[in-house]
């Protein structure tokens, strides 16, 4: 009886000790926005066409908002949705043929770097 009181307090404190014991998943560095930026630019480089796009994109839309004329801010607007339509379209099968030329047909080159 007395075995299985004190295997009983045992498994008591070591739960005891385990919750107290900080987990690893709370173990982690912070990202900056920068660090976050470099990495993600490091790991998808399309992603930086793809922000340069937006960009240009928006001051060309302002620049020609400005300067529409007669035309109407609704018809302004769905041509200008249309053009946004057309370069994220553009981003993404350029990034999409550029992992598909690194997965399937440049297969030589790392494999060689790997070495």
């Amino acid at each position: 009886m007395q075995d299985i009181l004190n295997w009983k307090i045992f498994f008591i404190f070591r739960a005891l000790n385990m919750s107290q014991e900080k987990p690893n998943y709370y173990d982690y560095h912070e990202e900056t926005q920068k660090e976050k930026l470099i990495r993600k630019s490091k790991e998808s480089p399309f992603m930086v066409v793809a922000i340069a796009g937006l960009v240009t994109a928006v001051g060309f839309g302002a620049y020609s908002y400005k300067r529409r004329g007669a035309m109407s801010t609704s018809v302004f607007l769905m041509q200008f949705r249309v053009i946004a339509q057309g370069t994220a379209v553009g981003a993404l099968t350029a990034g999409m043929t550029y992992t598909l030329y690194n997965t399937y047909i440049n297969k030589t080159a790392k494999k060689t770097n790997e070495h």
